[in-house]
């Protein structure tokens, strides 16, 4: 705890001196590099607690990591959702076969093994084609 205690301590003393810079670009900037460094050692709360965010966002290498970071979580939504678009389509996929078997006249247990379904998904489409046909 009290090595916790002069790192805040530390950090308490940086802000303050940060705070007498008078060039605000070059002052957003050495806040944004502080909390960077300060984030290896120190909770987040307390850094933004210390550290005005409102200074750090202004921050060319704040809004620099900031931006990278959404253009990742934008690139990990696409990835995610091409995945899960894939696995639909591939599940509707074996369900059409599905149907079209048991239209043929294809005994369930056949249909179950040559899609992978069980025997009662295969059992839900058979009623469903039922029906259908009423």
């Amino acid at each position: 705890m009290g090595e916790t205690d002069d790192r805040a301590r530390t950090l308490q003393q940086v802000a303050q001196e940060i705070i007498r810079i008078p060039d605000q670009r070059l002052q957003r900037n050495v806040a944004a590099a502080t909390a960077i460094l300060a984030g290896l050692v120190l909770e987040k709360g307390l850094i933004q607690r210390v550290l005005r965010r409102d200074i750090m966002r202004e921050s060319v290498i704040y809004q620099e990591i900031e931006a990278e970071a959404k253009a990742e979580g934008r690139a990990e939504g696409r990835a995610e959702g091409r995945a899960e678009g894939r696995a639909e389509g591939l599940q509707e996929g074996i369900r059409r076969v599905a149907i079209n078997l048991l239209k043929s006249q294809m005994l369930l247990e056949e249909v179950a093994k040559l899609t992978g379904l069980s025997i009662e998904d295969v059992q839900l489409l058979q009623t469903d084609i039922e029906g259908e046909s009423t």
